[in-house]
């Protein structure tokens, strides 16, 4: 990837993640990582459209991640990432009753790592029925510690109109500050493009990735066009890209967009989309969120460089 970078900067030409994170845990990438440790303004952050509300651009999720039992490790390490994640305020973290205990413990680690409820918290509704709908979200209250939570989703779009009259309630009351729905795979694109209309979804989450391309097609020029928020899930393919990379080199114009790992390159293609509000990749693991975190800083692609990174990606 050339020889750029500013002075002082360890170099980190073409390196896997796994290269990245043994010298960042040797500590010698702490000084060009201080920016995405502390300095808050170095972060990319990008308006909630409704409001013009400010988002950093990378944030957490944590199906899988943060679903963890009584391990004192895990829970050092999710409190860690929490932790670091929490350097720069309002950053998203994103959760549901689908995630088995990941509610509870985000809950309990908010406990200790947001006494100032600085965190954007985000969790969904998973149910049928209007009751359990709102009994389900009551519970997402209490396991979360807040009496005002930032987003509430529809997950996966399960019974969407029995659980729309309670969120628009909430938000209301002022208890539910933005509304969303959320899938994951494109075959759901085109149901939630046609809620877009309804002028009542403050947010979507759904999948887009260099492996999961198809939202660009519609539903992020819908999206923006409706004035509408997105979230991305999966913005790794659930590991299909670390598959895919694994042992092949950057391309020598990552530089040009600052990106030193795959990670970034995946999370920067993912950015390279106006219409993206911020990408949630899932980890309790603090240095790769730090890896994460570095993909929020710098330059971003546009659309032909963006084009040029599916194409390296699809020719590996």
């Amino acid at each position: 990837m050339g020889n750029v970078r500013r002075a002082g900067e360890v170099p980190m030409l073409n390196l896997s993640r796994r290269d990245f994170l043994s010298v960042l845990g040797s500590g010698l990438l702490m000084a060009p990582l201080s920016p995405v440790l502390g300095q808050n303004a170095t972060r990319l952050r990008r308006p909630i459209p409704r409001d013009g509300h400010l988002l950093p651009v990378i944030g957490l999720g944590t199906w899988q991640a943060f679903d963890i039992a009584a391990d004192a490790a895990a829970h050092a390490d999710a409190l860690a990432t929490l932790k670091l994640l929490l350097q720069q305020p309002q950053s998203v973290i994103d959760t549901s009753p689908m995630y088995g205990r990941a509610e509870a413990v985000l809950g309990r680690l908010l406990g200790e790592a947001d006494a100032a409820a600085a965190a954007f918290v985000a969790t969904k509704v998973w149910t049928r029925g209007k009751a359990e709908g709102r009994a389900q979200i009551e519970n997402s209250f209490r396991l979360l510690g807040r009496t005002t939570i930032d987003l509430v989703q529809v997950h996966n779009l399960l019974d969407y109109a029995a659980h729309l009259e309670t969120l628009q309630a909430l938000k209301r009351e002022g208890r539910v500050r933005y509304i969303g729905a959320t899938h994951y795979t494109a075959a759901a694109h085109a149901q939630l493009e046609s809620l877009l209309a309804g002028g009542v979804l403050d947010f979507i989450q759904i999948n887009y990735s260099l492996a999961e391309r198809e939202a660009a097609a519609r539903l992020l020029p819908a999206a923006a066009a409706a004035g509408v928020a997105v979230l991305i899930n999966r913005p790794f393919a659930e590991g299909e890209i670390f598959r895919r990379s694994r042992g092949k080199p950057l391309p020598d114009w990552a530089g040009e967009i600052g990106c030193t790992s795959w990670a970034q390159f995946a999370l920067k293609f993912i950015l390279g989309q106006p219409a993206v509000t911020c990408a949630i990749p899932g980890t309790r693991n603090p240095k790769y969120l730090a890896d994460n975190l570095a993909a929020g800083q710098g330059p971003l692609p546009d659309a032909a460089q963006c084009a040029r990174m599916a194409a390296y990606y699809d020719a590996l």
